[in-house]
């Protein structure tokens, strides 16, 4: 009896070390692209970022950790790191919010569904180089629209991105202008798989609007908001064009996210090292957010 549990147990292990290896070579084609283009990279980014190098010189040398203690013992760094929080949870946060609002309007029987849910999502297929030179000359202190709008309703004009207390709302509100109808998408395709019947019950039962999506909807399509919110943070942490365009960074680096100033670093100042090391420090933000809602998302999402 023994010895037919101990063939029965060495035929059991035979067979998962095969089925093992026959999963592993077909993950192969997408873990070799994987490795090559962004586990490759990021172990080099490490690397540089212990190095000196200046990307021309033909030699270099190991510093160790000078370039992390340097950004931590600067306090422009902090000023940036605050700057990138306050674009991140200002751009993501409405993002995913007006998201919902817009799909949830825009899921009844109404003339014109179709072209309004159109209009909304096509700034998001819009190059966004193109969107921020639009929204710079609209949001211009002398001759942009935005003011010309305030002037007409007796309100006093703005200085906007020339001002460091409006430049950055001024870079959120671009950003999430084309984000808005991205996330609108997906909800409407989140709130589409949700049955009739909920809601038809819900309304026997009296249950008003506001009730409906707190405790209906809300909770329903918590699955899209992690996602969203997951995603939008990723690209709010990698922003770069409208900060360009609009801002530069500026003005007097009130818009300086991590990214701009890995741009800067890298590109400007051609200090690969320490440019290398900001890089660091943006991948271990993207993983603390993306730790902090994936525990959320055992609290609060509800998978159906």
């Amino acid at each position: 009896m023994d010895k037919k549990e101990e063939n029965i147990k060495t035929k059991f292990v035979e067979k998962l070390r095969s089925d093992n290896m026959v999963a592993f070579i077909f993950c192969l084609p997408a873990l070799i692209p994987l490795t090559v283009f962004w586990i490759g990279p990021m172990i080099f980014a490490f690397y540089l970022s212990l190095t000196d190098w200046d990307f021309m010189s033909a030699s270099y040398n190991i510093v160790g950790l000078r370039n992390y203690f340097s950004l931590l013992q600067n306090p422009s760094f902090y000023r940036t790191l605050r700057n990138t929080l306050y674009f991140t949870v200002g751009s993501v946060f409405p993002a995913v919010i007006g998201g919902l609002l817009l799909a949830i309007m825009l899921n009844r029987k109404i003339p014109g569904r179709n072209v309004h849910r159109t209009l909304i999502f096509s700034p998001w297929i819009t190059p966004m180089v193109a969107m921020a030179i639009v929204w710079s000359w609209m949001f211009n202190p002398s001759r942009g629209l935005v003011n010309y709008l305030f002037t007409l309703i007796n309100l006093p004009a703005l200085p906007w991105a020339s001002s460091s207390t409006w430049a950055m709302p001024v870079v959120i509100i671009v950003s999430v202008w084309r984000t808005l109808g991205w996330a609108m998408v997906f909800y409407l395709v989140a709130l589409e798989d949700i049955p009739d019947d909920i809601y038809d019950a819900a309304k026997i039962d009296g249950v008003n609007f506001w009730s409906k999506l707190r405790y209906i909807t809300i909770p329903l399509v918590s699955p899209t908001t992690l996602f969203l919110s997951v995603v939008l943070t990723v690209q709010a942490l990698r922003a770069f064009d409208q900060i360009d365009i609009i801002t530069q960074g500026g003005p007097a680096g009130a818009t300086r996210t991590l990214l701009y100033e890995y741009y800067q670093t890298a590109f400007q100042q051609f200090n690969a090292g320490k440019a290398a090391s900001i890089g660091i420090f943006i991948l271990l933000i993207a993983s603390v957010f993306a730790i902090i809602q994936f525990w959320l998302s055992k609290k609060y999402v509800h998978y159906q």
